[in-house]
């Protein structure tokens, strides 16, 4: 079994038991996911089977969407709302949507982030979420992302008797992005202690959440003998390249890992991007410019490393 399948991750679960539960329920083992998502965050969580796994990376390279719900008035340890209080600015006086909407474009375009300590980045060989269950805070690398767009998507509410303020939003964002320290930037930007009270994922890796199969539909399709309806093909994971149909001669050198240069693959000059090559509908490999010969071309992740026979026959 092989293909790429957008599932929907509830929440209370970690990306990692959706992976093992459908292992049990597909009866494979090679499954991975494509972006992890926190188990307070529902949303889409783009799943590789089989050989769809060697096409991981290139999914999570796709922009993201999300829906969620930012709190001014108080901090928390994780950001967002499973974690304890650290810091309250209780809000006394009204704050306008101008004043919100203001903060938020500001926060459009690339962006600086630090990733929170309640994080699975690694720093010397341990998560930082291991160093805050310590009580250890240490230097944190700093990463670029990018924010298409982040903008308010309801009214504003006010809670008197907490003296807070809940308004929902949209982002689009880059890879790697934390919307927990968005919210909080945010906050930060408006003067008040924030936190990022809900989230869901809606889009990833071009799936959005009206593609996404829950676990118990999975099993329905297993089970009815009809997964082949759900899951796409590993050349889904590759859509975003610049794709190069080849002859057979070529798919031979390509199956074999062979460098290749431009003109052999029709370009007048040296491509500047990677290129995902075809034989047949079928993806081969990712070829991409060599570093230091500039007039070769390089396997980046060879897919396939054999051709089939009845293949050779229509070639």
């Amino acid at each position: 079994m092989e293909g790429i399948l957008p599932l929907w991750k509830e929440r209370g679960m970690t990306s990692h038991d959706c992976v093992f539960k459908l292992r049990k329920i597909l009866h494979t083992k090679k499954i991975g996911h494509g972006g992890t998502l926190d188990p307070d965050v529902d949303g889409v969580l783009p799943i590789c089977i089989g050989k769809g796994t060697k096409v991981i990376e290139f999914l999570t390279d796709s922009g993201k969407r999300y829906e969620g719900e930012i709190t001014l008035g108080f901090a928390t340890t994780t950001e967002d709302a499973s974690g304890e209080m650290v810091e309250q600015t209780p809000i006394q006086t009204p704050i306008s949507v101008e004043q919100i909407d203001e903060a938020m474009k500001s926060m459009e375009g690339t962006l600086q982030q630090v990733p929170p300590m309640y994080s699975a980045v690694k720093v010397n060989g341990k998560r930082l979420y291991e160093y805050a269950r310590n009580g250890e805070t240490i230097e944190r690398p700093v990463r670029t992302v990018k924010i298409y767009q982040f903008k308010r998507i309801s009214d504003l509410s006010y809670d008197e008797k907490n003296q807070l303020v809940k308004w929902r939003f949209s982002v689009s964002c880059s890879k790697g992005t934390y919307v927990r320290t968005l919210a909080v930037d945010t906050g930060k930007k408006l003067g008040y202690a924030a936190h990022m009270s809900d989230l869901t994922r809606t889009a990833s890796a071009g799936f959005t959440k009206e593609q996404a199969y829950t676990l118990t539909q999975v099993a329905d399709y297993y089970e009815n003998q009809r997964i082949d309806e759900i899951l796409l093909p590993i050349e889904y994971g590759v859509k975003d390249f610049p794709r190069i149909d080849l002859n057979y001669e070529q798919a031979k050198k390509v199956c074999n890992g062979m460098r290749l240069s431009y003109q052999q693959l029709g370009f007048k000059h040296q491509p500047d991007r990677a290129l995902a090559l075809f034989y047949q509908d079928k993806v081969l490999s990712i070829y991409e410019p060599h570093p230091t010969e500039s007039f070769l071309l390089k396997p980046k992740k060879v897919l396939q490393t054999n051709l089939k026979e009845d293949e050779h026959g229509n070639h």
